[in-house]
Formats: C-alpha cells, structure tokens, sequence
C-alpha cells in the first residue's frame, strides 16, 4: 500500500507559484502564396501570415507553445524551431523526413513542445528545399516571471533577421542546381528584416528604420536566415556588446563588427551614446570560397535618434573586406560562455564517444546521357567522412527509429574518415580524383543516453575551401577550440578551454580549419546534424545521431502525436 504524503503549506503555495507561471502560447500559422515587390519586380514568394518575415513568437523559458501550422502553398512544408532542445518533443522539431513527413498542400499539422533551460533569441524557419528563404521568423525567450537578464534590462528589443533575396523563384533555383549538378544562382540582394536597403535598385523606400532616443540601450536580436551567406553586420560609429549566442548567454563582448552565420543568432547591446543624427546599420558577406561566385552587395537600413535634425546626412560603417578571415576568426574565437550564468552547464569532463569527422564538397558521377555543370562534368556533392547522405523516402527517420522498422537506415556512420590525408592542402587533393566521390546512403550514429561526444569537425579541400556552418539539432555544446589548417589532438588539445567555452547549436567551421565541440545526448530522439548552407544539406553534407531513452531516468521518447502528417 502506497504512503500518502504531506507537504507543508508553504511549499504547496510555492508548486502552485510555479505552475501558474507557465503559460501556454498558441499561435496559427497560415503559409500561403504572397505577393510583393522587390528591386523592381513584382514577385509570389511562399510566406507566413502575409508577412516577410513572419511573425515574432516571444515566449518566456518554461511556457509550453502550440502552434497550428496550415499549408495553404504549393509546396510541401515542414517548420523546424531552430535552436530548440524539443526535450521529449522530437516529434515536434519539424525536419522533412528525419522527424517527419511533410505537411502536402491543402494540410495542417501542429506542434506542441516546451520552451525548456533556455532563454534569448532563436527563429523559426521552413525546413523543405529553399523555403526558408522566406518562410522564417523570431522565436524570443524571455526569463519567467521573477528571473531577470545578466545584464541591465533594455529599454527595448528589437528583432534583427538578415536574410538573402531573389529575383527568381527559390524553389525553382534550387531545384535547376540539383538537377543539373551545378551551384545555385546567386542571390540578388540581402535583406533586414525583409527589406533590402536604398543600395539596390527601386529600393530606397523599402530599408529598415530603428528610431532611438540618446542615452537609451537597446537589445538587438540579430539572426541570420540566409541560405548561403555569413555576413559581417555594423552600425557606424557605434560599438556592440554580445551577450548571448544561439539562446545560450555569454561573457559580454564589445565590438564594432559582429560576425554571423546562416543558422546563428547573437543578442547585442546597442547604446545609443552618439550625437544625435542618423547612422546607417549595414550587412554584406563574408565569402571565403574563392572557386564560386556570392552576392557582392550590401544590404542597410539605418538607426535614427529621436531630435534629429531633418538636414542631417547618415554616416555608413566600413564593413572588413569581403574575405576577411582574421576579423570573423576573432570574433568567433573571443566568445566565452557566463560561466554560472543562467542555463550555464559545465562542460563534461569524461567523454564516451570520439569522432573525427571531415566535411566538404565532392563530386557524384553524371548519370549516362546527361550533361552536368559541375567539375570535371560531374554533379556535385558533400560528404562527412567521405559519406554523402540521403534521407529516407517512405517514412520519417525517427518513425522507423521509434517502431523499429528495419532497412530503413544503418547505424555505421564512421567516427574517422576511411582514410587520413592533407586535408587542407587544396593543390594536392585537386590532384587525387580518389577523395572526390563518396557513397550516398542513409548512414547515422546509435548513442546511449547522457553520453558524452566529442567531436573535431575538419573541413576539407577536395573542391575548394569555405567556411561550413554547422547545426545539431536537439542540442547545444561547447566549442572547445576551433583553428587553421589540419587537426593535430598532440599540438591543439592544450588550446581547449574547458572553464567557460561558449555554447551554440550551430558553429561556423574556419575555412581550412577545425572546431572541436563537446555535448551529452541526454534527450531521446532522431537529430539530424548538417551545413546550414542550404544546397549542401541537399548535396548530403549530414548526418544523424539516434539517441536512446533514458529508462532509469524515466527521460523517454514519447509516442507520435495523432496528427502526425503521413508520407
């Protein structure tokens, strides 16, 4: 027989506090087609609520969101809630085919999960093809109710979303890449908060405004949602102090230049402490493939003090150099994590599982009796450890996970490359053909519950080098240690910084270089980790880790929600 227990008043009180605190925050989502203007077109796009960007879903840590997504487009659709743990919500972490089938036309489906030990900036995005260009939005985590900020609470937030726009149908340019084997055309413009800046053609009333009084601070909530691009973002004559990246809080950093990612955010201070006038925010890319062609331009819109006066002509910011590699490898290697900060976790000291794993561009074989435009008259392809991925067709990964079907995939994903090589040293790898093709197949990582990973990610290259943005789903870790050239666990291990290291769910890869992140797999699921660069996630640059359920914990993956949308 069962003992009933007794709890004092006082905590009683406390429980029911507690609970009261967590909100439900519902939402609906229609996607449908919209059409606006751009740079002197007049263009469909796919969007959210008639809107580029969509909407901002602010939340505090703790509450539970529901959000009733119906596609109303053309397209095949699934929404993935970038950045968020989705602890026994894997069912809602919204990734076509790994977690689960598209949501066809004329359908709905919603996700339900918890927003649970994270607060600061993520989005929302399409995760189908290159709908995300503009299918995206602001997820805002606040602190609950009672908790503050580690730093003086602004005077207002204000969303960021960099992003990138194209003349053309999105689909349509990602789907002639695919088919022909070759690049996607570059963009034509980027983007602040949907608008492109007085820079571009027929544009000079579509730039973002941010109207500022003098002596007030503001907390910029800086995402980039660009398919391709990292990009360099400014404000002239005003210095920045991050705060958090990827909703995880940081030491503060003061700088004159962010640096950012696809698949990244960065919380920054800005204190309007200037003269009062009118100052251009600016963005433009930071490209380090030198063999492919980007979008050269720059975006801006401009930051206005309250009092100016009208005659007053804005100051533009110098961005660095489109290549420059040591002002983006500063930025990204000051960061530290607040260590004991809100959410802080230590970094785990023992680890279960080493991998070694090289990424980058590669070659596929041209089908007979068709012309393709990639090297060597190949199609082109991405690979990690020389395996390109493919995600499965007849059914999601997590389902053939959760019910055991086999034949769907294999759990032999390799932990090293089949063979070690120059991996940086591009002239002697464009001269062995060997490195240039790898196996497609669906290939993915069983780990234990609370296992610990560490993981050296090393770029490659086989076709060029470039800077690979790299994102797990279902996790945050910590970014030990990141540098040029090849790996060497002998001279590079003494540089790990296992104190404070910053945590993220996506991380930016030196070009020729190496990062060697940490995390433990303690949320049971299906976690699909791939280039946030979108055609390399097509290409294959992926792979996914199965991680078991917790059964002395009681930490499992739940059964699939009713409504789940079928293949």
């Amino acid at each position: 027989m069962g003992q009933s227990v007794v709890l004092p008043v006082g905590l009683l009180t406390l429980l029911a506090a507690t609970t009261a605190l967590a909100a439900v925050v519902e939402h609906t989502f229609i996607v449908q087609n919209l059409t606006i203007n751009r740079l002197c077109n007049r263009r469909v796009i796919t969007a959210v609520n008639g809107s580029l960007p969509g909407p901002t879903i602010r939340v505090q840590e703790g509450d539970t969101l529901i959000v009733h997504v119906f596609n109303k487009s053309p397209y095949n659709l699934t929404l993935h809630w970038h950045g968020v743990f989705q602890k026994e919500s894997c069912w809602a972490d919204g990734t076509n085919m790994i977690t689960q089938c598209p949501v066809r036309p004329g359908y709905n489906y919603t996700h339900k999960f918890r927003i649970i030990d994270q607060e600061g900036t993520l989005f929302w995005h399409a995760h189908v093809s290159a709908l995300r260009a503009t299918v995206y939005g602001a997820l805002v985590i606040r602190p609950k109710s009672g908790h503050s900020y580690p730093f003086p609470n602004p005077h207002r937030e204000v969303p960021i979303l960099l992003g990138e726009w194209w003349n053309a149908n999105v689909i349509d340019v990602l789907n002639q890449a695919i088919a022909t084997g070759g690049l996607p055309n570059i963009s034509d413009a980027y983007t602040i908060n949907g608008l492109p800046g007085d820079l571009y053609p027929c544009s000079q009333n579509q730039m973002y405004k941010l109207n500022v009084e003098s002596g007030k601070t503001y907390l910029l909530r800086i995402v980039n949602t660009a398919l391709v691009a990292q990009l360099f973002y400014k404000i002239a004559n005003h210095n920045l102090t991050v705060v958090a990246v990827d909703a995880s809080y940081t030491k503060p950093y003061t700088t004159d230049v962010i640096v950012i990612a696809p698949g990244q955010t960065v919380d920054a201070l800005l204190l309007a402490d200037q003269e009062i006038g009118s100052y251009y925010m600016a963005a433009g890319p930071y490209y380090t493939a030198a063999i492919i062609p980007f979008d050269n331009t720059t975006t801006r819109g401009v930051v206005v003090y309250r009092g100016m006066p009208p005659t007053a002509t804005s100051l533009m910011p110098t961005l660095p150099a489109r290549n420059d590699t040591p002002t983006a490898h500063k930025f990204y290697s000051s960061l530290v994590g607040l260590k004991d900060g809100p959410h802080w976790v230590q970094v785990p000291a023992h680890v279960d599982y080493e991998m070694f794993v090289t990424m980058g561009l590669g070659l596929n074989p041209c089908a007979a009796n068709k012309t393709c435009l990639g090297p060597l008259g190949a199609r082109l392809s991405a690979s990690m450890n020389n395996r390109s991925f493919v995600p499965p067709t007849a059914l999601s990964l997590l389902q053939a996970f959760y019910s055991n079907i086999d034949g769907v995939y294999n759990t032999d994903f390799p932990a090293k490359p089949p063979i070690e090589f120059d991996y940086t040293n591009a002239s002697i790898n464009a001269n062995n053909p060997s490195f240039f093709f790898a196996p497609k197949d669906t290939k993915v990582t069983k780990l234990k519950f609370n296992s610990t990973v560490e993981m050296v990610l090393q770029n490659t290259a086989i076709i060029g080098v470039e800077n690979h943005p790299m994102h797990i789903h279902g996790v945050n870790f910590h970014v030990l240690a990141q540098g040029f050239g090849n790996y060497n666990g002998a001279e590079h291990r003494n540089m790990f910084n296992l104190v404070d290291p910053q945590m993220r769910s996506t991380i930016g890869v030196p070009v020729g270089g190496w990062a060697v992140i940490r995390f433990t797999a303690n949320n049971p699921g299906v976690w699909l980790m791939h280039c946030h660069l979108d055609a390399h996630l097509d290409y294959g640059m992926a792979t996914v880790f199965m991680v078991e359920n917790g059964a002395t914990t009681g930490t499992t993956l739940p059964p699939p929600p009713a409504d789940l949308p079928k293949c």
